[in-house]
């Protein structure tokens, strides 16, 4: 599948995305996703568990923290939103509905946000959330209505819309039906359109029950074992963070496109990035005096006149057999489209075919769409032990080389290793072996980076410190070898040999305070100097010596290079 935009994009297109991506997502066409963290406020809320474990309310701001972090370096064009209902204090566009306080509009994460979410954790953060919103009345369908007016506030395009409702409560109007009735109803609006309702249920006494109310209010789940009586709700954030982590990375594809398999048989297929390299974002150019953003405009003017000129007064220009061809810009857009986006099956290859040396980039992922790609290999749908999908039915987009871009090396001739060497090697391999993923390794640069940004966001002290994963663990490598590496070591190695013997002494510094010691000058005699050119050994003696001989015998010389030196003074001692 050939990049068409990588390389003809269109001078007057703006292009969301990293400069050098080796993919981009195009904002513009597929929307941004959006999250609403719709947080109970009741009193319940701020019970501290047993062994001095966090409040749930503690559990979800530090929930909420971590992925608004995590939003700013993954995806910062994301919306999120922060609502709190049961709060005393009313605080909403308008300030239409009782009990609800919205906390951020739904909007791009920032510092600011941060510190403020920041500013609601620990104990410090519970007296300043019942000071700002207080524990009130529950009105959960005005919460969702008031949601709803925050998505439809928005003008940007969404994806995908999703709302997270972080209770420990499983009934939270306490058996009023007409509060149940209203906000089943809401919930059932924002389901029409197209929002995702998410429940994280948060430690309960005696368990969360959620087929008593909040069964008929949350999207149905993958699995129907979670709409009953959940006995083991989150009790700890890395639980929580996985949780939400699941449900809110949802799968944003790059392109929808057709794929033809024949005449007359088209399928749409959606084009998705499975794996893609993590690189420092570019530098934004900021304006001195208020640190604003400045945005760059470009502008054409006429070199002799100086008047500015318009789209339609440029024309393109293309030089051919030494003759420059101008074009208009509606023909170069002509040229540029020889065919419509899309797919077309051309036959199969058996996945032998396929080698190991034919990558060149990440590839893709074509899976069907009801809505409106190079080599293909299937892939089978597989499930774990809990019939939760790993990996999704579809096919692969594989980038294949062109023929120039396969090269035949030719590989240096070294010693062949013997049997014993290899056989004792596979041992080392096999005990060293171990089940990688990529996601076990993060870029310790980058993750310094952001650090340090985010110190300088959140004005902290010191970054916090990160752990570089990508370093070998020599100490359980070792214990793994056991014997094995001397071992390997006394089937390569002779016995005298010494890895970490040092090659040549280091100098050792002058006793005196003067610094190195220098060697004493030697004087050479004249018939010392002709011996050495009469036996043509003259080239023997190093610059240094050459140099001062030329001072000796009064030689001048134009340049500093050896030959020069030997030259002239075989030219003075033929006088």
């Amino acid at each position: 599948m050939a990049e068409w935009n990588a390389y003809y994009q269109n001078e007057d297109e703006d292009v969301d995305g990293e400069e050098g991506d080796e993919f981009e997502v195009d904002y513009k066409s597929t929307g941004r996703d959006s999250l609403v963290f719709l947080v109970d406020a009741s009193k319940e809320m701020f019970i501290s568990g047993e062994d001095g474990e966090p409040s749930p309310f503690d559990l979800t701001m530090q929930c909420v923290h971590s992925v608004y972090t995590s939003k700013i370096i993954s995806s910062d064009k994301d919306l999120v939103a922060l609502v709190f209902y049961g709060t005393e204090q009313s605080k909403n566009p308008r300030n239409t509905f009782k009990h609800v306080y919205v906390y951020h509009d739904l909007d791009s994460p920032g510092a600011r946000r941060v510190k403020d979410v920041d500013g609601l954790r620990g104990e410090n953060g519970a007296q300043v959330a019942d000071e700002t919103m207080g524990s009130g009345k529950t009105n959960l369908g005005e919460a969702l209505w008031c949601c709803s007016n925050l998505y439809s506030d928005v003008k940007l395009r969404l994806s995908h819309k999703r709302l997270m409702i972080f209770t420990c409560r499983d009934t939270p109007h306490r058996g009023d039906s007409e509060r149940d009735r209203l906000a089943r109803t809401k919930a059932g609006d924002l389901k029409e359109t197209g929002v995702v309702i998410d429940l994280m249920h948060l430690m309960k006494p005696g368990g969360f029950d959620v087929s008593l109310f909040f069964c008929d209010v949350v999207s149905p789940p993958e699995d129907e074992a979670e709409l009953g009586l959940q006995m083991e709700p989150c009790g700890k954030l890395e639980d929580l963070r996985k949780r939400v982590r699941a449900k809110e990375m949802k799968k944003r594809s790059m392109a929808r496109l057709n794929l033809c398999l024949g005449e007359g048989m088209n399928v749409a297929v959606g084009v998705y990035i499975t794996v893609r390299q993590t690189k420092k974002p570019n530098a934004d150019k900021l304006y001195r005096d208020n640190n604003e953003p400045v945005h760059t405009k470009t502008r054409l003017y006429h070199t002799q006149t100086g008047s500015l000129l318009l789209p339609s007064d440029t024309k393109r220009a293309q030089v051919y057999a030494g003759r420059q061809i101008v074009m208009e810009k509606d023909e170069v857009d002509v040229i540029k489209k020889f065919s419509d986006p899309g797919l077309e099956l051309i036959g199969f290859k058996p996945m032998e075919r396929l080698k190991l040396h034919h990558h060149l980039r990440s590839a893709l992922f074509i899976y069907p769409e009801e809505e409106a790609v190079t080599a293909l290999v299937p892939q089978r749908e597989e499930l774990d032990e809990g019939q939760v999908q790993i990996e999704a039915p579809g096919f692969h987009g594989i980038f294949l080389p062109y023929a120039d871009d396969i090269r035949n090396l030719d590989a240096p001739q070294l010693p062949t290793a013997s049997d014993a060497q290899v056989e004792k090697m596979k041992e080392i391999v096999h005990k060293l072996r171990f089940k990688y993923r990529s996601g076990a390794f993060e870029n310790p640069v980058l993750q310094q980076h952001y650090r340090n940004l985010e110190a300088l966001a959140l004005d902290l002290m010191v970054p916090e410190p990160i752990e570089d994963h990508t370093m070998p663990t020599v100490k359980m490598m070792d214990k793994c070898l056991g014997s094995l590496a001397q071992e390997f070591k006394d089937l390569v190695y002779p016995a005298d040999y010494n890895p970490e013997g040092k090659t040549a002494p280091k100098r050792k510094p002058a006793e005196d305070a003067g610094g190195a010691e220098k060697k004493p000058k030697v004087e050479m005699s004249e018939d010392e100097l002709r011996a050495h050119v009469q036996k043509g050994t003259l080239g023997k003696l190093t610059v240094p010596v050459l140099k001062d001989a030329c001072k000796q015998f009064g030689v001048k010389v134009t340049g500093t290079k050896k030959q020069e030196l030997i030259d002239a003074l075989k030219a003075q001692l033929a006088k």
